[in-house]
């Protein structure tokens, strides 16, 4: 942006060192830019007074115009309160202090008219006012329009900040006369098309707006922005990462892939199962590496899809891996990957922690002299001593568990850098795949297998075990196994929740004729693999544990499980949890147990659930629910995003016009360059030079007109 902007706050009026240090301790507010981005988070209406008699116990806030009448100091000790009538003229209120109470009781005059400001209280006592704002009434400079509230932390207050104290500083910082020289921050072009207010304009309306309809104007504005450099910094990346990383040309569709297509699969591929392969396909024809991120519900059928990319990889003479998580993951892979290689003359092999030495020279051995074709593996694909001949091809599964570090160091497995395949069975919002994964592209599989009977979700409460039994026992009856999942590992008296130790017991008890497994976190991995795989061949019939197992668990022959305190657990866990059963031809079933007592966010959360296993369906309500911030896999992207007004779960319809925008102004800039600050701190605003040349203003008019055929309305996106 400016200079200006960059100012160090204590050179603005009102502030100086003392100030400064508080700003930058409580507020992180350390420049001119700092304050002016650091916005209220909620705003009240100042532009109307309200008679008592129409006060209610609802209303947030309310302003009163009256008199006080008459004051009187009650109770003792920390109990003690200073009490004062107050009238508006027609009916009379109460105002209660309960601290600095001689302050007030001489601070303010019987007979001379206030302006009140506060949060009422009505009770049987009538309408009360604690701690108001309290004002002179000036009839030449009534109160009006909307005042922001900004956040004041505790520490704040105690070093004598004062609630309308930043209020005050934003005042001074836009009556300062080069405030009028701040730099518009998006194109001209853009602000025409889009409709945009202008970034000064913007600003002031933020802090203090004219209306309602004002400030929704300028909030369009400010959540462009974010949005705009967030898909600009996201799409310079993707296509600098393009433009330097070159990829093998795999050209070839041959023998090995044509061969399982035709003659191994016992099933029709979904159409968007083929769909996906032709998108894969096109991306390793062009010569450039792929990034592609592939999404698909459990059961959809992503590791067909995966190995048949590994085969387009073969068929050009080069090698493919496939990594996992978990050993356990890992070696289901393995088991399915190595049955289907075999049909088609392909070594497969399995390299996990636990591979024995003698093993793994063998491995290494058969990877250099390329004589195994795909690599199952952990993280143990990754170690220094594990190279290949020719790595065309990795893959990536459950992606969200691995660190970008991790991801990354299997680029280093290959002169040229391989192709990348990320998969995950969490579904994710588009909002939230556009900029957590905004630079790779996205493949999904959103349809599945035909003859998959989908999971019946039943919600039961603590008090009706009989049913819940009652369905264990028939489907075991039947042959069949369950899985019971608990929240904690062991009891915790200050938590009412059930726990695996407990279950164990219980389980074992109800259900004596059966084996039962238990799994969790604490266990050594050998104990823990042993339980799971007593499990998986059947000797146990009932799996007890926690969480761990919500990924990389295949039991076909599972047709039950149960959720205990399913209240705790968010939707994307709940709905991986799911995913453990269904994987038969056997209807299956979630059972979710939950106390009677929960709160009506808890009980939707737990509804959406019952009404449908779509798992982007699940997505989108979870991340409205709780927000983009909290969606599992957002920490590992490798991409940090920080919005203060645009919110990802909502603000959908912008994200997709600020990615449009992005991709139109580097099509017009494609020699777009970074510039560091002057303090050497990245800025998204102010690391991108966007000044539009003549030249490129008339190729930037064009790709807009392109992507906008008419000037955006606003009203059909806020």
């Amino acid at each position: 942006m400016s200079e200006f902007l960059d100012t160090d706050i204590k050179f603005l009026k009102g502030v100086g060192e003392a100030r400064a240090k508080t700003l930058a301790s409580e507020f992180d507010i350390h420049t001119f830019r700092d304050l002016a981005y650091y916005f209220p988070f909620r705003y009240v209406d100042r532009s109307r007074f309200y008679s008592i008699s129409e006060i209610t116990g609802e209303m947030p806030f309310v302003q009163i115009r009256g008199r006080f009448i008459n004051f009187s100091i009650e109770g003792e000790g920390a109990k003690k309160r200073l009490v004062a009538a107050f009238s508006d003229g027609r009916r009379m209120m109460q105002v209660l202090w309960f601290s600095k109470i001689h302050l007030f009781k001489d601070l303010y005059k019987p007979g001379t008219e206030y302006v009140l400001f506060g949060k009422p209280n009505v009770g049987s006592y009538g309408v009360s006012l604690s701690h108001p704002e309290v004002s002179l009434y000036d009839p030449s400079n009534p109160p009006g329009g909307f005042e922001g509230v900004y956040n004041l932390s505790e520490g704040a207050r105690k070093k004598g900040f004062a609630a309308k104290f930043l209020g005050k500083l934003v005042l001074n910082l836009f009556s300062r006369p080069e405030f009028a020289n701040v730099r518009e921050t998006i194109p001209e072009e853009l602000l025409g098309v889009l409709h945009l207010m202008p970034l000064r304009e913007a600003l002031r309306m933020m802090h203090h707006p004219a209306s309602p309809d004002i400030l929704r104007k300028a909030r369009e504005r400010m959540k462009f922005e974010e949005l705009f450099y967030l898909q600009l910094h996201i799409l310079r990346f993707s296509r600098e990462r393009s433009r330097r990383t070159r990829g093998r040309i795999m050209s070839r569709i041959g023998e090995k892939f044509n061969g399982f297509y035709s003659n191994c699969i016992p099933f029709e591929l979904t159409g968007a199962q083929k769909r996906v392969l032709r998108e894969i396909r096109e991306d390793m024809r062009t010569g450039r590496q792929m990034n592609r991120l592939l999404q698909g519900d459990v059961g959809s059928g992503k590791t067909m899809v995966a190995f048949m990319s590994i085969l387009m990889a073969v068929d050009n003479g080069c090698q493919g891996a496939l990594m996992a998580p978990t050993e356990i993951l890992a070696t289901q892979h393995y088991e399915t990957l190595s049955e289907w290689g075999h049909k088609i003359g392909l070594r497969v092999e399995l390299l996990t922690g636990s591979t024995r030495a003698a093993k793994r020279r063998e491995i290494h051995e058969g990877l250099l002299n390329g004589e195994i074709n795909i690599l199952i593996g952990t993280h143990a694909l990754i170690e220094d001593t594990v190279r290949f001949r020719n790595l065309g091809i990795a893959v990536i599964d459950e992606q969200h568990r691995f660190g970008v570090a991790q991801r990354a160091r299997i680029w280093g497995k290959s002169e040229i850098p391989p192709h990348v395949l990320v998969m995950t069975a969490t579904p994710i919002p588009r909002t939230l795949a556009m900029t957590v994964y905004g630079d790779l592209e996205v493949s999904v599989i959103d349809e599945l297998p035909p003859g998959r009977k989908p999971i019946k979700t039943l919600l039961r409460y603590h008090d009706n075990r009989v049913e819940v039994d009652r369905l264990l026992r028939r489907e075991l009856e039947a042959g069949r196994q369950v899985y019971i999942v608990y929240p904690l590992i062991a009891e915790n008296p200050k938590l009412e929740l059930k726990s695996v130790e407990e279950g164990y017991e219980t389980v074992c008890g109800k259900f004596p004729e059966y084996k039962v497994s238990c799994v969790h976190g604490r266990m050594k991995p050998d104990v823990k693999e042993r339980q799971m795989q007593r499990f998986v061949s059947g000797e146990c019939r009932i799996l007890v544990a926690t969480t761990v197992i919500e990924v990389g668990v295949n039991v076909p022959n599972a047709s039950v499980m149960v959720i205990e305190n399913a209240e705790r657990f968010g939707l994307s866990q709940l709905h991986q949890l799911r995913g453990r059963v269904g994987r038969g031809s056997d209807l299956s079933y979630c059972v979710l147990v939950t106390k009677q007592q929960i709160g009506a966010d808890t009980r939707k959360r737990l509804s959406i659930m019952t009404e449908t296993t779509d798992g982007f369906l699940v997505s989108e309500a979870d991340m409205k629910l709780r927000g983009p911030g909290d969606m599992e896999g957002t920490q590992q992207s490798g991409i940090a995003f920080n919005l203060n007004v645009a919110n990802l779960a909502t603000d959908g319809q912008i994200l997709n016009l600020a990615r449009r925008a992005a991709e139109a102004v580097l099509d017009a800039r494609p020699d777009l360059v970074r510039v560091p600050r002057s303090d050497g701190h990245a800025d998204d605003r102010s690391d991108i030079k966007l000044e539009i040349s003549d030249s490129s203003a008339d190729i930037l008019s064009r790709e807009l007109r392109y992507r906008f055929a008419k000037t955006v309305d606003w009203s059909q996106i806020s």
